[in-house]
């Protein structure tokens, strides 16, 4: 077995066997509903699930990646349910879905995330994926929880307009119409997206069913810092097996 590195307890590979995949597919009913079971859909089918995991075998993270050519691909991805993503859709090089990102909500090792990180900062450079994009989750559908997180994002962290996808559904929260109070912080792996220069949508989506607002996150590779870059670089290197 070949793993893509490991990190101390941790070890990242893409999941080749059925039943990896449905551990990934049961970690992540866990994350997004809070009970055992399995999540699965149609889009699993096209994808690489990546799984971090720990010295007895137990997956701890996991993430679903849909490798696009271009931007003619987009329409087919997941995020396209609920947002037009016109705008990125004539992108000319490699776009990377990261969807179902999510630890085991007892796994507060730092390590688990810098594996995860690792593993996906080495995909992109074999891909030479230029745009990374998905949801962020907020759990639950009250957005008086987020209102706080959501005028930051307006006023810090928009995407520009050339690429921001507009709403596709009426079941949308503009950020503009969103109450100004709610102490609710943003997710942690929307803040690691902020931090590397990503950027977010105009409004959050209502998705009934997973009971959760997501908003649209978009990452350009060449706007990552180069500082950070190479630290992830530097990380991916660092731990690799052959």
């Amino acid at each position: 077995m070949t793993f893509l590195f490991h990190k101390g307890r941790y070890a990242a590979r893409f999941a080749q066997t059925a039943c990896e995949l449905q551990a990934c597919q049961q970690l992540r009913h866990l994350c997004f509903f809070g009970t055992q079971g399995v999540d699965q859909d149609d889009f699993d089918t096209d994808c690489e699930h990546l799984m971090v995991t720990d010295t007895v075998g137990r997956v701890v993270a996991t993430a679903r990646l849909y490798h696009m050519h271009d931007g003619a691909s987009v329409n087919t991805s997941y995020t396209a349910q609920y947002y037009d993503l016109a705008r990125i859709s004539t992108s000319v090089d490699p776009i990377i879905e990261i969807g179902r990102f999510c630890i085991a909500p007892d796994v507060l090792d730092a390590d688990v995330l810098r594996v995860a990180w690792g593993a996906l900062t080495k995909t992109v450079d074999e891909k030479a994926a230029a745009l990374l994009f998905g949801c962020t989750s907020f759990a639950g559908i009250d957005p008086a929880r987020y209102g706080r997180a959501f005028h930051r994002l307006r006023a810090q962290h928009l995407g520009p307009t050339a690429l921001r996808p507009l709403p596709l559904t009426d079941q949308v929260i503009p950020f503009a119409d969103a109450p100004q109070n709610g102490a609710d912080p943003m997710p942690p792996l929307l803040r690691t997206y902020l931090a590397m220069g990503g950027w977010v949508s105009d409004h959050a989506v209502i998705d009934h069913k997973m009971n959760t607002l997501h908003v649209f996150t978009c990452l350009e590779v060449a706007s990552v810092p180069p500082s950070r870059a190479a630290a992830l670089r530097a990380l991916a290197e660092g731990t690799r097996l052959s």
